[in-house]
């Protein structure tokens, strides 16, 4: 039995070697959005590329209710990643629109930027609006309650002199539920805040000739000035049904928000990873064809993460 007690200790030994080996990799959460969304396959994409690059990590996708929600799982320590919009990042850090009564929440930096998600402000073809001004006296849908997309409207209608009380009326509703209003003629316009091609959007277009109103350059700078946040964008004709001629608008961004306490090191290699297989990326989600690391800083007013900053300065996009 004395024989036996050197070998046992020397088994004890490789298995105190062994397990924290095993358990090195960062097990890290990304959350995204809603299954049938962008940002959930997006998601998916980025963290097989991060999975499959970066030693060390291990990167699982979680189905969440987007960006308000995820700035707060973020600022709980629920998850370690996050897509979210420009514009709720910049509410949250600054405690304002739906985050005002919180305070600030500030337990989050920006990886990168990763692609516009538009304003797209929808009427019919024949209704005689041709701009956000003449929507005075209309019924519009400005989104979801306490959305991203509502913040949006009510920007975007303020840029032109009106608020919610010089319309004839306001609805409060998703994306579908627009559709379907302004398929029933109960709203006349509604505001819609995502990619292109808008689901929504499409499905509006096969029952009614549609129209989508322009924000020009000069409108976009005004905005652009008191909300940073903003960028430019334009729907390519014929993303939708009947639109012949492409249609300038203004958009945020979606971007890849991480923990402030993530390890400089670990998010250093995840953003190489990212955009050093940009074309994996790409053939991984239709949105990856979007990203860019010229467009990695657009519509960015909050803070970087120090492991980004380093890559983005390393190729020139940061100085």
């Amino acid at each position: 039995m004395r024989r036996l007690l050197p070998l046992g200790v020397v088994v004890c030994l490789i298995l105190a070697v062994a397990v924290p080996s095993m358990a090195a990799t960062a097990q890290l959460v990304m959350a995204t959005g809603g299954t049938a969304g962008t940002y959930y396959p997006l998601g998916g994409a980025m963290s097989q590329i991060i999975n499959s690059k970066v030693k060390g990590v291990n990167v699982s996708v979680q189905s969440t209710g987007a960006s308000v929600a995820n700035i707060r799982m973020i600022q709980n320590g629920e998850v370690d990643l996050a897509l979210v919009q420009t514009d709720i990042a910049d509410y949250a850090w600054n405690g304002t629109e739906m985050f005002k009564n919180g305070g600030k929440l500030q337990n989050f930096t920006v990886i990168a930027s990763l692609y516009p998600e538009l304003v797209q402000v929808v009427v019919r073809a024949e209704s005689g609006i041709d701009s956000v001004a003449d929507l005075k006296g209309k019924k519009v849908s400005v989104g979801a309650p306490g959305s991203g997309t509502e913040a949006n409207a009510r920007q975007v209608l303020e840029l032109y002199g009106l608020t919610y009380q010089d319309l004839a009326q306001v609805q409060y509703l998703s994306f579908a539920e627009s559709s379907e209003a302004f398929k029933d003629r109960h709203i006349d316009a509604f505001f819609v805040t995502s990619g292109i091609p808008n689901a929504g959007i499409q499905d509006t277009a096969t029952m009614h000739k549609i129209k989508v109103l322009s924000i020009p350059s000069d409108m976009y700078e005004k905005l652009h000035g008191k909300y940073g946040f903003y960028g430019q964008a334009l729907i390519p004709a014929g993303c939708y049904i009947n639109q012949t001629e492409p249609v300038q608008t203004v958009a945020v961004q979606a971007v890849l928000i991480a923990r402030r306490d993530l390890q400089k090191d670990a998010v250093y290699e995840m953003t190489a990873a990212l955009f050093d297989n940009l074309p994996e990326l790409a053939t991984g989600h239709a949105k990856g064809k979007e990203v860019s690391l010229e467009g990695a800083l657009v519509g960015v007013s909050t803070p970087l993460h120090p492991g980004a900053e380093e890559y983005f300065k390393e190729k020139g996009i940061v100085k």
